[in-house]
């Protein structure tokens, strides 16, 4: 009914149905009702009324998108050339969304229409449109943002495309300058995007670096977010433009608006160079010291870490100012960045003989810059910082002019002292074996232990920390018993030197000789070991597994089990019981007892008891039997009277009278009623049971 009623609708002559009917087909046409609708909106393209026209266009493209089989790319761009020239100018404004989002798929079928869309331009800047297509003395400012945004898609890494565009652009660009609006602004706005996505024209982006001085130097808020915004897009191609506006992006770092001051900071990045990196990253510092939040100092921290590593002017540099980011952000540092600034101070600028003398004053210029903050407290050194202090410190404290090395040493107790109860970089287990080890080293290398050095390994020996006390346990040890080999286990500026391995152990040779000529017995390699390869597969071979299958049990033959003469007194000469059992008790003459002997032979059946009792309903009248006269004297003392047996009676153990036994009555036949019932009362139950 919907689809019949909107095709009624496309095709009437009253102008609000047909253009209601457009409105409906692109908010709820699905992709297979396309063809129903689709000729119809074709058709209203030639309407003599521009609303619907316009309507239609918008309409078809739509269509276009949700079925492209029915509606291709050649036919809509064949109409939406044609509608481009339409004599109503609200029709070509509608067919220039059309274009751009078609153009921005597949911009080859549009390059042609560079000159009908700088004619177009050309015309709206001259004011040959209507004047009610003004707004704020601005010709039609929205088509001729369009129209900027189609042609820089168009003219984007095309130089032949691109030299057609300047002159119109700088045109727009100036004639939209001069006017100094907000519509005008936004045109401006355009056209620097625009100059800055075609080939580049030096004197297009010569205007357009100055239409952005003029935004970064309003006080409105809006334009300095434009001209912030704006330079980004020149930087990012044109680097050297950013060097004329530095301090004008400096100044709104300034400000209070936390949009511009992120859209700034991401402009200082661009802009960074060789030439500026130290001044851009001071006040990148400087800002990151004031901010609170963390998200944009995660994000600062991340970018001064890649501007300092690709920009730096020399490693002393990289040095500090990585040092001071350690103690600003701390933590959010990545500890690559850390592990980076190590391996420079411990490689160097190469390994050139010329370079040594650098090298050393880069590592004497660190030690010096990590001294200076053994005297901060601990609790204020991040971890990042005061592990690669200790690290330092205990590497190269020995070139240290400014302290003498047990002055070092003892700053580094005191910092692993107070850090106890300051919890030293966050209470990092590993931070506190790295300042540990870096008092190892210094002691090796100042040739004696102080006293603030032996107290500290000594309350260490009995830490809760392992791998703290193992440490502190060895190096104890070496100390007092073998104090000539700190050299050798601390080598000084060994951080580089490749370990060597010796597998085979030769340093245990003399001492395996010595234990063998005193009377040890030589190691020989067990026989059954894994790890020969032949002792290896022999017992793979011998511990295979058994595939003969089990002997098959022997068959019992049931109901001869230990039960079968409980309750009786006098047992008969078969090992039946002399008694009378009850009606149903499964005696020799029963229907179980024949039942039993007939499945005896065959497979195990399983035995029920009580069959015929406590069944529900009303129970079925007995088959009289034959009476059978008991050859078994009664033993009871009770009269001779036959006492009749308890109604429904199943169980062991009938009455001792001398009575005749009758048959055990037929189990009645349940109806369907009693069934449902039994079915309900399960259900219950169960239900019950659950809920417990």
């Amino acid at each position: 009914m919907l689809v019949n009623q909107m095709q009624r609708d496309l095709i009437s002559s009253n102008l609000l149905e047909s253009g209601g009917a457009l409105l409906a087909v692109t908010s709820l046409i699905t992709s297979d009702l396309v063809g129903t609708v689709s000729a119809q909106v074709i058709g209203l393209l030639e309407h003599s009324a521009e609303t619907v026209r316009k309507k239609a266009i918008i309409a078809l493209h739509r269509l276009h998108q949700l079925s492209p089989d029915i509606v291709t790319s050649q036919e809509l761009i064949e109409k939406v050339r044609r509608m481009l020239c339409d004599r109503d100018p609200a029709v070509m404004g509608a067919t220039l969304n059309v274009i751009e989002a078609m153009a921005r798929v597949d911009v080859q079928p549009f390059k042609d229409l560079v000159s009908s869309l700088i004619s177009i331009l050309k015309q709206i800047c001259e004011r040959r449109l209507p004047s009610e297509y003004d707004y704020h003395r601005i010709p039609a400012p929205w088509m001729q943002m369009k129209i900027v945004r189609i042609l820089s898609v168009i003219g984007k890494n095309d130089s032949q495309c691109s030299e057609g565009m300047y002159e119109i652009v700088g045109d727009c660009l100036r004639k939209a300058d001069e006017a100094g609006i907000n519509a005008s602004n936004a045109i401006v706005y355009e056209c620097i995007r625009c100059i800055t996505s075609i080939y580049p024209n030096p004197v297009l982006l010569d205007a357009a670096g100055a239409s952005i001085s003029r935004f970064l130097s309003s006080r409105s808020q809006n334009l300095r977010y434009l001209g912030v915004t704006g330079l980004a897009s020149i930087v990012e191609k044109h680097p050297k433009y950013a060097a004329d506006h530095q301090l004008a992006v400096i100044e709104c770092l300034e400000d209070q608006d936390e949009t511009l001051l992120r859209k700034t900071l991401d402009l200082l990045y661009r802009m960074t160079n060789p030439v500026n990196v130290e001044f851009i990253t001071d006040r990148l510092l400087h800002f990151l010291r004031g901010s609170t939040d963390p998200y944009l100092k995660s994000d600062l921290t991340t970018k001064i870490c890649t501007i300092a590593e690709r920009y730096a002017p020399n490693n002393a540099w990289y040095v500090r100012t990585i040092t001071e980011l350690f103690k600003i952000a701390g933590d959010l540092v990545e500890t690559t960045v850390a592990t980076n600034l190590m391996s420079l101070i411990a490689e160097g600028t190469g390994n050139e003989e010329d370079d040594e003398e650098a090298d050393m004053v880069l590592r004497k210029q660190a030690v010096e810059l990590y001294v200076n903050l053994l005297s901060n407290p601990a609790n204020r050194m991040p971890r990042v910082l005061v592990e690669t202090l200790a690290w330092v410190l205990g590497e190269y404290g020995y070139l240290s002019s400014v302290m003498p090395l047990d002055a070092i040493i003892d700053g580094m107790c005191k910092l692993l002292e107070s850090g106890s109860t300051a919890r030293l970089g966050g209470g990092a287990p590993s931070t506190r074996r790295l300042v540990l080890s870096a008092i190892m080293k210094m002691v090796a290398q100042f040739g004696s232990c102080p006293t603030a050095a032996a107290k500290v390994i000594d309350d260490y020996t009995k830490s809760s920390d392992p791998d703290a006390q193992k440490r502190c346990l060895e190096f104890q040890t070496i100390l007092t018993q073998s104090p000539q080999l700190l050299g050798e286990v601390f080598p000084v500026d060994a951080s580089l030197e490749d370990v060597e391995v010796d597998t085979n152990m030769s340093f245990l040779d003399g001492l395996v000789s010595e234990a063998i000529s005193n009377g040890a017995r030589p190691y020989q390699k067990p026989e059954d070991d894994d790890d020969d390869d032949t002792n290896a597969v022999a017992t793979s071979a011998a511990s295979t597994f058994k595939m003969t299958p089990y002997e098959k049990p022997q068959e019992r033959t049931y109901g001869q089990g230990a039960m079968s003469g409980m309750g009786s007194t006098n047992m008969g000469p078969s090992g039946t019981a002399n008694v009378t059992l009850p009606p149903g008790g499964g005696g020799p003459g029963s229907p179980q007892h024949q039942q039993q002997q007939a499945t005896s032979t065959g497979e195990p059946q399983l035995a029920l008891r009580n069959v015929g009792a406590n069944v529900w309903g009303k129970k079925a009248a007995p088959i009289q039997a034959a009476p059978v006269a008991s050859s078994v004297p009664s033993t009871s003392s009770f009269a001779n009277t036959p006492a009749p047996a308890p109604a429904g009676y199943g169980g062991y153990g009938g009455g001792f009278s001398n009575q005749t036994t009758s048959a055990a009555p037929v189990a009645p036949v349940k109806t369907a009623a009693q069934c449902k019932f039994l079915l309900y009362v399960d259900m219950c139950i169960s239900i019950f049971f659950h809920m417990i």
